[in-house]
């Protein structure tokens, strides 16, 4: 609790928007994670449009959510896994845990956000908007996909410490993004129905809620692995 508390006292917007646009010019700059994963998400639905054409409701919804996950895994968990041991040294010196850990969530929230509208718009025009309520979805859509990105951003904080990463990461993840799917998918079938059934908004601030929870354990629990 004592290096939180100290932690938190050198919390810096400058610094942290200083991270957060330095992601951002070395992603502007690769571009290997945005293509690589556009092309990822358009040959998966062109392969499911070939082979099944436009898929009943219940189907569209799983394999968006699906696709959701591997884009996540693909944009967001290498957040931490390409950063080299030098340059986190590098970073060590120069900010702080929780303004560095702050500046990955708010820059892989941008990305997923992206990614999930990206996603959403192949999906409509390859195999077809079976959604009525299409405002609804497109909310779920971008919380579900900043949802995910938050539980691989922290996962892959851990993960970066270990030798195994890429299995550390699928031992741990495994568990957490069950359940979240899950509702994710519980909720977003609601709106393929002509009216919304009661408590729909209140699962969807229950989902609000555990993303704002993954914020907050990421906060503290990231300044412990920065000190090792």
């Amino acid at each position: 609790m004592h290096v939180y508390l100290q932690c938190m006292k050198k919390l810096s917007t400058q610094q942290i928007l200083a991270l957060v646009k330095k992601d951002i010019l070395l992603e502007t700059r690769q571009q290997y994670t945005f293509y690589g994963v556009l092309l990822y998400v358009a040959s998966t639905v062109f392969v499911v449009y070939l082979t099944n054409g436009q898929p009943e409701d219940q189907t569209w919804n799983a394999l968006f959510w699906i696709v959701q996950l591997f884009v996540s895994v693909n944009a967001v968990a290498k957040s931490f896994l390409q950063d080299s041991k030098g340059r986190m040294l590098y970073y060590y010196t120069i900010s702080g845990p929780v303004n560095f850990i702050i500046g990955k969530i708010i820059f892989n929230a941008m990305i997923m956000l992206v990614m999930s509208l990206l996603t959403l718009l192949i999906f409509t025009l390859l195999l077809g908007n079976p959604v009525i309520h299409f405002f609804q979805f497109v909310i779920i859509s971008f919380i579900g996909g900043v949802g995910l990105g938050l539980v691989f951003t922290f996962l892959a904080a851990i993960a970066a410490k270990a030798q195994q990463q890429s299995a550390l990461m699928a031992i741990m993840g495994f568990p957490i993004v069950i359940p979240q799917l899950l509702l994710l998918g519980k909720i977003s079938s609601k709106v393929f129905s002509d009216a919304l059934q009661g408590g729909w908004w209140q699962m969807v601030l229950l989902l609000i809620s555990l993303d704002v929870l993954i914020v907050l354990l990421s906060i503290i629990l990231f300044p412990f692995l920065w000190k090792d």
